[in-house]
């Protein structure tokens, strides 16, 4: 499970809540919108290509390319569907086009719906277009804007839709009422008090960035608290607020400059990892910022006490506190965790760097208002996608899990490794899956095991160190694993994941025929088979405890399994066995999709911890040449199914995305790179029907 570090700012990119109130004057002053284009027949006037640049870098400022374009339409040409509980608006297209966009605004009418929210037929503009803010941009960048978007934008002749709201929020007339009790239309002034620095980052802050928008509380007319004064001294201003399913945090008590810039360059720091409509902030503006720019904003919101008057104070790391093993192990919570959340966060919650985010010590994780997490589990997550971190990364939905299910994980990622976060509960769940009307999702036909209920068997200990060998085989039977490799390294999430070698059933099918060894086989005999081949170890003794506890835990998941049955999302993806294999393709697959969590060379890359996080793929710790992962087209069935893992929002890691030309030339690229021998490759298939992709 991913976590945040700052959630969307600006719930008016897709969605718009109002605050229902007891007054019907208030009633009006609630509605929302966005910049309407109407226009007055009067030409732009010619602008430099200095003034130009200078505006499409305020632009970049004011995120304009956020809300004014559509999913697959053109830039700045509006569209954007925003429904709200009222009705529904669409953003406006505020190209030059003459007809349609903003080609014949003149500059006093644009500066006049930017600033006190009246577009040039006079109509009055709702407030979800933030012209409270933009009213605080300096006369030299209003002139700049507009230059850009009259002269550096190409005019796109595409017709605004009307809104479509709910009578009596169809309405207009009251936004007049709420201009003039709301509105301070005067420019930003600096503090003659503060350095430069200070100034510009207010300025961006309370101006073009408009982040008051989204972090500070609302009034009952859906006014920011602190609108009309000054800004950096109201106590409310930046202070955080919960609205449409989504908890904007506190800026006031910040982390230190250098962690601000690296979010909102990056879209990460070490606190962790933004998330919802905080990414399109990142990747449409600031990861755009000059340095100093940043440098001003992060110095700013650094300067903030957490309340006026107060000193300011700088949030560090605590130390990471491990989770016991009886929380790991013998909680619902804890098993719950490690089922869905420790392959990519890792058993100590540190994640993986610049690819998973950390939920230890994690602001938004550990939130005295949970709403962010809660929606992040239910809704999945992707990374910014900026100059400096070019690969997303994603994480699936868990809305598949129950209430009860989410509730039990969340307090335990809430209360561990040093976390503060108060326990969650099902009912705020099922309010919040509520407010995002989730429908339930298609499980396909397979139906996974949850690790909480393990706890709930008679034999509960035996099973539970089964789980434990199954996915920490490495570091808990050294003595019997020669490589970097778990048992999950290939059966993920300890066996329960569709088409990625699941256990489900299979120990119905036990004994069975092995051809590869040319006799019928045991379930304890095939494991073992895995230790000397896939982890080119050692077996186990056949009347052991440990052997004996990864075979119950496999017959706990084979339930009413018969010997002939069919098990939905048993084994991998089946791959075309007619496609030819092109490694060098596959090379350039291998370092596109792969390296970022394999390494460079295939060796694997390492957690916080230094424990191996994704294993080698060659090498003298990886699999040797007798494994079944050796073979191009296993290979390739796997890769299909299960790879590239977090890219996406399929549950349960966020896997796929490659083609199955792309998975059998990537398998083929590092089945055949360098890696041990098996000795005794000479005894298999005995009587015969070696597959054509074997190795040897």
């Amino acid at each position: 499970m991913n976590a945040i570090s700052i959630p969307p700012r600006g719930s008016h990119r897709h969605r718009v809540t109002f605050f229902p109130t007891t007054t019907w004057f208030a009633l009006i002053l609630l509605l929302l919108g966005l910049l309407a284009c109407c226009a007055s027949a009067r030409a732009a006037p010619a602008a430099s290509a200095e003034l130009i640049k200078r505006g499409e870098y305020v632009a970049r400022l004011g995120d304009c390319v956020a809300c004014h374009t559509s999913p697959n339409g053109a830039p700045m040409a509006g569209g954007l569907e925003l429904k709200t509980p009222f009705g529904t608006i669409y953003s406006t297209n505020i190209t030059p086009d003459a007809k349609t966009g903003l080609g014949s605004y003149s500059f006093a009418q644009f500066d006049r719906a930017m600033r006190k929210g009246v577009a040039a037929d006079g109509h009055n503009l709702y407030p979800a277009m933030p012209y409270p803010s933009y009213a605080k941009i300096t006369p030299d960048d209003m002139q700049a804007l507009y230059a850009y978007l009259q002269r550096g934008v190409a005019p796109v002749a595409q017709q605004n839709r009307e809104t479509d709201m709910k009578w009596p929020f169809s309405m207009r007339w009251g936004l007049s009422l709420w201009n003039a009790v709301f509105l301070d239309d005067a420019p930003f002034k600096p503090d003659s008090a503060k350095s430069a620095v200070w100034n510009r980052g207010s300025y961006l802050a309370q101006g073009l960035g408009h982040c008051g928008s989204c972090h500070t509380p609302r009034g009952v007319a859906f006014q920011e608290k602190t609108m009309g004064q000054d800004g950096s001294s109201g106590k409310h201003y930046l202070s955080g607020f919960t609205f449409d399913g989504w908890h904007a945090v506190n800026l006031r008590k910040l982390w230190t400059p250098a962690d601000i810039v690296q979010l909102l360059k990056t879209g990460r720091n070490s606190f962790g990892t933004a998330a919802g409509s905080m990414t399109e902030v990142i990747t449409h503006s600031t990861q755009y910022f000059t340095d100093g720019d940043l440098d001003a904003l992060a110095h700013y919101l650094h300067s903030l006490p957490a309340k006026p008057g107060a000193p300011v104070s700088q949030i560090k790391p605590a130390p990471a506190v491990a989770a016991s093993n009886d929380a790991l192990y013998n909680t619902r919570g804890g098993l719950g965790y490690l089922q869905f959340c420790a392959t990519c966060h890792r058993r100590d919650g540190r994640g993986v760097e610049n690819i998973f985010p950390p939920l230890a010590q994690n602001d938004s994780v550990q939130s005295k208002d949970a709403t962010t997490v809660i929606h992040i589990a239910l809704t999945g997550w992707q990374s910014a996608v900026t100059q400096h971190s070019p690969r997303s990364f994603g994480m699936p939905s868990y809305d598949r899990l129950s209430d009860t299910e989410l509730a039990e994980i969340l307090t335990f990622v809430r209360g561990k490794w040093g976390n503060h976060g108060a326990p969650v509960t099902p009912a705020q769940i099922a309010k919040v899956r509520k407010e995002l009307k989730l429908k339930a999702p298609d499980a396909g036909g397979f139906v996974t095991p949850r690790f909480a209920a393990l706890s709930a068997e008679p034999n509960a200990s035996q099973l539970i160190h089964g789980m434990q060998l199954m996915t920490e085989t490495r570091a808990r039977l050294p003595n019997n694993v020669g490589n970097d490799l778990n048992c999950s390294s290939c059966h993920l999430n300890g066996g329960t994941v569709a088409n990625g070698s699941p256990f489900l059933g299979i120990s119905a099918f036990f004994p069975s025929e092995a051809p590869r060894a040319g006799k019928v086989i045991s379930l304890g005999e095939r494991i073992n088979g895995c230790f000397r081949r896939s982890m080119h170890g050692k077996p186990l003794p056949v009347d052991g405890p440990d052997l004996q506890a990864m075979v119950a835990y496999i017959d706990w998941m084979k339930g009413a399994t018969q010997a002939n049955d069919k098990v939905p999302g048993r084994g991998v993806a089946k791959i075309d066995r007619a496609l030819l294999p092109d490694p060098v393709h596959g090379k350039k697959v291998y370092a596109e999709q792969c390296a970022v969590c394999h390494g460079a060379n295939g060796d694997g890359i390492r957690g916080a911890n230094g424990e191996v996080a994704f294993p080698p793929l060659w090498g003298d710790r990886s699999f040797n040449i007798g494994a079944g992962m050796a073979r191009t087209y296993t290979a390739a069935g796997f890769v299909k199914a299960n790879m590239v893992m977090g890219h996406g929002q399929k549950f349960p890691l966020g896997q796929g995305n490659l083609s199955d030309q792309d998975a059998v030339d990537v398998a083929e690229y590092f089945t055949h790179m360098p890696r041990p021998d098996f000795p005794d490759k000479v005894k298999d298939w005995p009587k015969g029907g070696k597959p054509t992709d074997a190795r040897y």
